[in-house]
């Protein structure tokens, strides 16, 4: 009886070993990738920091750098700035919060990075100039919800709904009438005054916009136009003095979200050349899109 008792002994403690050297040896095995990713991604920081120094003069939002999130095996490998030496360090891995694209473009606030705005991309972003911008783009997002973001959002019908209803995706699933004819005609038209920096058609292309359109929608329209323009006209810029060519995508119909980033733009630039002022002001800028006939 005492020898079996210990023979069930000694197979239970060979069992717990092996489970134990399995551990360590999967501990291993992440631990490895992790440091071949982190080594990876670290020299690509740096090049995005190199290219930051050159672009940091185009506007105000791109003087300073932003956490950058990497999207791989279901985690978020999390970088951000230090202070001291102003270079990316690695800060952690992380479970994601929901399933995501297997080639995420996107920022939004890390509830595990103490709800910080950060750019979240899976690592190719780093094969190409392009992709290097496209964080450029997220980083603007960055800084519209470090700033003023929040604020203007509290005044929208259509984001006090959200919030009432838990709808946190509104501002890429909401059903605006993108196939509705007049909206169709009056955008179109409205694009090509801006583009033409015909004043009087632009004012009275808009007014009939907020009139024809419900106020949630219209609303959405101009949130969309001010946030996504906005990035989108900075993205531009950064292209141009790389020598890229000019991000339209969203210029064709039929419509979709998309289209409000290409005519955002359009419309953002007509704006500042006759208020150059709105080019840093982010909140009168986005009155100025939703009311431009405004005097103010």
């Amino acid at each position: 009886m005492l020898k079996a008792n210990r023979h069930k002994i000694s197979l239970a403690f060979l069992f717990v070993l092996i489970f134990i050297l399995c551990l360590i040896n999967n501990h291993s095995i992440y631990a490895r990738y992790d440091y071949d990713l982190i080594s990876k991604i670290d020299s690509s920081l740096q090049k995005l920091t190199s290219i930051q120094h050159e672009i940091k003069d185009i506007h105000p939002f791109l003087e300073d750098l932003n956490p950058i999130a990497i999207y791989e095996k279901d985690s978020l490998f999390i970088f951000d700035i230090n202070p001291a030496n102003k270079r990316y360090e690695f800060i952690k891995r992380a479970p994601a919060p929901f399933l995501m694209p297997k080639k995420i473009r996107a920022s939004f606030p890390l509830e595990t990075y103490f709800n910080k705005p950060a750019c979240i991309v899976t690592k190719d972003i780093f094969d190409s100039l392009d992709g290097y911008i496209t964080i450029f783009h997220e980083f603007i997002h960055c800084r519209q919800f470090l700033t003023v973001e929040q604020k203007l959002k509290n005044n929208l019908k259509i984001a006090q709904i959200a919030s009432k209803e838990n709808n946190y995706s509104w501002e890429i699933t909401h059903p605006f009438p993108y196939e509705d004819t007049t909206f169709v005609n009056d955008y179109s038209s409205f694009i090509n005054a801006a583009d033409a920096n015909d004043s009087s058609s632009v004012l009275k292309l808009r007014n009939a916009l907020k009139e024809h359109l419900k106020l949630i929608d219209y609303e959405y329209m101009v949130w969309v136009e001010w946030k996504e323009g906005f990035a989108r006209l900075i993205e531009n810029k950064i292209r141009k003095k790389f020598n890229l060519i000019e991000n339209r995508y969203g210029e064709q119909i039929p419509y979709n979200r998309i289209s409000f980033y290409y005519g955002g733009e359009k419309f953002i630039y007509f704006l500042i050349k006759i208020h150059p002022d709105l080019y840093t002001n982010m909140e009168n800028l986005f009155y100025k899109m939703f009311n431009p006939s405004n005097k103010e």
